[in-house]
């Protein structure tokens, strides 16, 4: 049985949206996956499931998260070699810009398709630019970012069902479960 890394969006952030790990691994079991294990509190989840496809695993995960707490929580999932993948990017990319100041990956549910590739490429200014490869975008945000914008170059509503992690968790978890 392979393993999955799943990353749920938007939880934690504040009372009405609480999911604690230990919550989020019982459901997660009770959803048939076995060997869970969750990173820090904000939904990062490693796993193993019976079924064969990432888009069966998200929404068997989705149906059981939705069912427990009462309200959506979009999950991004990824086979751990590919998360491995999007970890040496992670590291390729602060090579070779190492003028940002910020790196942050956004986990795309899907890729996305030219026209939305050509939209997010637009979103390049002072405050930085997104790079993406396959079902990761990267943000990488240079001198001109604000510390504490939520989504400096107004991309992340061109990037589809995403949830964001910075450069640094994108590395602890690829190195503790990749």
């Amino acid at each position: 049985m392979p393993t999955y890394l799943a990353f749920l969006r938007a939880v934690n952030l504040g009372a009405t949206r609480a999911f604690p790990k230990d919550d989020i691994r019982r459901v997660a079991e009770q959803a048939g996956c076995t060997d869970v294990q969750t990173h820090i509190n904000s939904g990062n989840v490693r796993l193993r499931s019976p079924l064969r496809s990432r888009a069966k695993i998200e929404c068997a995960l989705e149906g059981a998260f939705a069912a427990d707490r009462g309200f959506e929580v979009p999950t991004v999932v990824f086979e751990a070699s590919e998360f491995a993948a999007i970890a040496r990017d992670v590291d390729e990319l602060a090579v070779a810009h190492p003028e940002i100041v910020r790196h942050y990956v956004y986990l795309l549910k899907d890729e996305l398709d030219a026209e939305a590739l050509a939209a997010v490429a637009a979103t390049k200014s002072d405050a930085g630019e997104m790079v993406v490869r396959a079902r990761a975008a990267h943000a990488l945000l240079g001198a001109g970012y604000q510390p504490g914008a939520v989504d400096p170059l107004n991309a992340a509503k061109l990037l589809g069902v995403a949830t964001s992690r910075n450069a640094t968790v994108i590395r602890a978890i690829a190195a503790k479960w990749c």
